[in-house]
């Protein structure tokens, strides 16, 4: 399915399902939920228990900095593949990746910038309401 066949909530789950699916294919491991919001040109996204287990035990004996290296060197090297797979699911170029990550609640938050707005699909809900809208002005009208 096109991005532009999608509303934004098909689009997020979409996403959020690409993602947990590329962490496991890439890492063997699994974050346990992973959010996702569009807001326009950026996409927001929250991946829960994303710690690796390598990156845990380093946390764990009192390597934070080489579990936070880890990470970033991780990240680094998953970026290209992540870029292509988000541009592959919205159907828009990424130009920028922002990306965190915090070993002590496990969780990593990415903020994706687009060159534009993916097109979406209106929800049945938004169309109804706006012709209700242009109905009802119309009708105000002598």
């Amino acid at each position: 399915m096109k991005p532009s066949d999608q509303t934004r909530g098909q689009l997020e789950r979409t996403l959020s399902q690409r993602i947990e699916a590329f962490y496991f294919d890439e890492l063997g491991h699994r974050p346990s939920k992973v959010t996702c919001h569009i807001f326009g040109q950026q996409i927001a996204l929250l991946l829960e228990e994303a710690i690796t287990q390598p990156e845990q035990i380093l946390s764990r004996v009192g390597q934070d900095e080489l579990a936070e290296q880890v990470r970033t060197d991780l990240d680094k090297a998953m970026r290209p593949q992540m870029i292509q797979l988000i541009e592959e699911v919205v159907g828009v170029p990424v130009t920028d990746v922002l990306s965190d990550a915090t070993l002590e609640t496990g969780r990593t938050g990415t903020i994706i910038v687009l060159a534009e707005s993916p097109q979406l699909r209106e929800t049945g809900t938004s169309s109804r309401l706006k012709k209700q809208k242009v109905t009802n002005s119309s009708s105000d009208e002598p």
